[in-house]
């Protein structure tokens, strides 16, 4: 029988089936393609193309559900190639999470990640001569361990990281292919950031308690009853990771995976309903914003840095909080101290300057008194203190950005990792924002902090405490006498009293 003899022998109904199944399959493709056009910034540009694309992705999960039996035997649909389709939905609820910050959609992600494992829809890849089939499961599962790392599920981690070591290396021995030191990059990146995160603590059953830096019910103390503080929310937050040699996986640092869960709530434990019938809508707004919109930047250039602030800034919701996290290499000025006068000569921190190429190489700089073009400097940031601030800086040169004038009079603090800073004091700045409770968790633990390295025998230097802009009063805060015994208190039940002073701190 010949081909057209066949099909004729197709009845239209299921003919009309692998139509639509395959009409529906391009047109999930390209909006999908087309996502990695839209800016990656702003709030509202990227909303409808997103809207489109899930409904789209909607309409094929249940039509391949509904025409299994068809589509397997008049289209011969792989097993692979419906863990494609599923993966690429995980894609669209992680990229949705990274959109909104709700971390719903992250929940979603990891359904539909984990589905894609338990039905072994990748199985049968290994077994076909085609590299390219087995690239994406090598992606499918470097996708699936972000999800569970910034959903704290480490154990699961540790086996997903063993099963992708196993599978590069079958990859690597079966294919001689060019990208086999890239993919061994990718699992030591992933081996070096577990080991850098390994808080570990024991419960009451011996038993290990994954440590989350999220915002939980009940962990952030309440306000005191009568105390006067500002009414600003935390709307937008950029974290910004450009430090040499920092540990990383998949352009997210270690410093910028800790402070991206500092700035959200613990997830509920909702049951997972791998690869449901219906997919969660995205178009349906949650009552009230659980977390604050961030943008994850790694290793920007200045403009694009800029270019994202400026965003956030222009749609910043009234009585609302910029946050700024830089976790950066510090570039310190070329000139004498004595000649330092304004917010452009105490240096700051290094954008990335590997995209500024004009015809092939990298433009230097040709007067080293010039001031360095690819720095963030304060004064950099001086229009955007327009509105209220909240800037943490953990660098080398970190107290450049004590150098600050408030010029607009709005709320402004500055976090700083550790060096030296006198200055006069202000606490009406601090209150301003202490009404937020993911600022209000923030500054209670830079105070712990800051109270617990005065106390170590280790730290004497005053130059390795983390100070702030404006001072805080040390007497009532990192130098209260209340503090330091919760904080020895504390050391005693650890077994490690011995690393600290056990009398009271006059010497700062």
């Amino acid at each position: 029988m010949t081909g057209a003899d066949a099909e004729d022998d197709i009845p239209l109904s299921e003919r009309k089936t692998v139509t639509d199944f395959c009409y529906l399959l391009d047109k999930s493709k390209q909006l999908f393609n087309g996502l990695r056009d839209l800016p990656q910034y702003g709030h509202k540009q990227w909303q409808s193309y997103f809207g489109r694309t899930f409904d789209v992705y909607t309409k094929l999960w249940k039509f391949q559900q509904q025409h299994r039996q068809i589509l397997d035997n008049r289209y011969g649909l792989k097993r692979w190639q419906i863990g494609e389709v599923a993966s690429k939905i995980g894609q669209l609820y992680y990229h949705y999470y990274l959109r909104t910050s709700e971390t719903s959609y992250l929940n979603e992600a990891f359904s539909f990640y984990s589905a894609i494992r338990q039905r072994s829809y990748y199985y049968q890849v290994n077994k076909e001569d085609r590299p390219e089939l087995v690239v994406k499961k090598l992606r499918y599962y470097a996708r699936y361990i972000v999800v569970c790392l910034l959903l704290n599920k480490m154990d699961l981690v540790k086996v997903l990281v063993k099963e992708l070591s196993e599978e590069i290396e079958d990859y690597t021995q079966r294919f001689n292919t060019e990208d086999q030191l890239e993919w061994n990059l990718v699992l030591q990146e992933v081996a070096s950031f577990v080991e850098a995160d390994p808080v570990v603590l024991l419960n009451d059953n011996n038993c290990v308690t994954v440590i989350s830096y999220r915002l939980q019910e009940g962990n952030v103390p309440p306000l005191e009853q009568g105390m006067v503080v500002g009414q600003l929310v935390l709307a937008d937050a950029l974290i910004i990771g450009n430090s040499n040699s920092q540990v990383k996986f998949s352009e997210l640092t270690i410093d910028m995976f800790r402070m991206l869960q500092a700035l959200e709530r613990e997830p509920g434990n909702l049951a997972v309903q791998t690869c449901k019938q219906g997919i969660l809508e995205p178009n349906e707004k949650p009552a009230k914003r659980e977390n604050p919109h961030k943008y994850l930047l790694y290793k920007p250039t200045f403009s694009q840095l800029f270019t994202f602030l400026s965003a956030s800034f222009k749609e910043l919701p009234a009585n609302s909080v910029l946050l700024v996290y830089l976790s950066a290499t510090g570039v310190f000025p070329a000139l004498n101290s004595e000649y330092e006068v304004g917010p452009y000569d105490f240096g700051g921190v290094l954008t990335n300057s590997n995209r500024d190429i004009v015809n092939g190489e990298v433009i230097q700089k040709r007067n080293q008194s010039q001031k360095d073009m690819h720095c963030l400097h304060p004064g950099d940031l001086l229009p955007f203190t327009r509105k209220p601030l909240f800037i943490i800086v953990d660098s080398t040169n970190s107290t450049a950005y004590k150098n600050f004038t408030n010029m607009f009079g709005q709320p402004l603090v500055c976090l700083l990792s550790p060096k030296v800073y006198p200055k006069s004091i202000q606490d009406q700045a601090f209150l301003q924002f202490f009404g937020d409770e993911f600022l209000r968790l923030l500054l209670i633990r830079f105070v712990f902090c800051s109270a617990t390295l005065r106390l170590h025998k280790v730290f004497r230097d005053s130059q390795s405490f983390p100070e702030s802009y404006p001072e805080l009063p040390k007497q009532d805060t990192v130098e209260s006498s209340v503090l330091q015994k919760h904080i020895l208190k504390m050391a005693a039940i650890l077994d490690v009293q011995n690393l600290f002073w056990d009398h009271s701190v006059e010497a700062y």
